[in-house]
């Protein structure tokens, strides 16, 4: 026979974490790049307890950026990262800038990957890194056949101020193409292709940390991804805030059934001991 009061405890502990990551959620929903949370439940002799959480995987509304090298993907997928101990992660966040030194970083300060580009566009792909870029060099792999990702790099020339020493400007298209471009437009060259990868089961990757999430045995292996990269744009936070406020309502429900529960299992415990006297 199972124990109705220890029912009602492990059922109330989980449904205060079930409003815990409820509350998260809602005061998130202003927050650039937030993935909403979702608990998924199994019903078991003692109690009610999660399955697992997970992070749903639709994209957020766009909301304009403070520069154009701010990014946004139109579609499923993430950027690709690189911290300063060379850990790959990935994100929706797409608030980058070119710091002083010319490299394409977050504004947590990780490096942001790309592929090196040939002058029709397309992916220098090979099985090792790429090293005879220029003016980048490549320490990580991924992506399509192990091609080899890279930093992302437009340093300016002091003595003339142009990108890489001869362009004027750059501009990152929708195909998340950087072209380096000069005399007005007339003379586009393609340099790098935004790092962006998807994942077979974008729901059960790993966040290691706010905004930044890791492959793990239950997402699969990260792809080239093929949607749109705007520029000039960040994403938003994908809470449904309607839905919170109705699973809210729910676990309030819930917590008061089990309250009665454990008050009328305690009432009877205590009618039981006088009888024993």
């Amino acid at each position: 026979m199972n124990d109705p009061f220890i029912t009602g405890i492990n059922t109330q502990r989980k449904s205060m974490d079930w409003m815990n990551l409820l509350v998260t959620n809602m005061t998130n929903i202003y927050t650039p790049g937030y993935r909403e949370r979702k608990a998924n439940f199994g019903t078991f002799l003692q109690g009610a307890t999660f399955d697992d959480i997970r992070l749903k995987a639709w994209q957020g509304k766009a909301y304009p950026g403070t520069a154009p090298e701010n990014l946004y993907i139109e579609g499923k997928g993430f950027f690709v990262v690189k911290k300063p101990n060379g850990k790959i992660l990935y994100t929706r966040l797409g608030e980058f800038a070119f710091k002083g030194d010319g490299t394409y970083k977050t504004k947590d300060g990780f490096n942001v990957q790309g592929y090196i580009v040939n002058d029709k566009g397309e992916i220098m792909s090979g099985s090792s890194p790429q090293a005879s870029s220029p003016h980048a060099k490549a320490e990580s792999r991924g992506g399509p056949d192990f091609s080899a990702m890279t930093d992302i790099k437009l340093w300016r020339d002091p003595s003339n101020g142009k990108y890489l020493g001869k362009y004027d400007e750059f501009k990152i298209k929708k195909d998340g193409i950087v072209y380096g471009q000069a005399e007005k437009g007339k003379v586009s060259v393609p340099l790098y292709k935004i790092g962006h990868v998807k994942f077979p089961n974008a729901a059960q990757v790993t966040e290691v940390q706010d905004g930044y999430y890791d492959e793990s045995p239950e997402s699969g292996k990260p792809v080239l991804g093929n949607a749109i990269i705007r520029s000039g744009l960040i994403e938003m936070a994908n809470v449904h805030f309607r839905q919170n406020i109705s699973h809210l309502a729910e676990v309030k429900m819930q917590i008061e059934m089990t309250n009665k529960i454990i008050q009328t299992s305690k009432q009877l415990l205590e009618e039981s001991m006088k009888l024993m006297q």
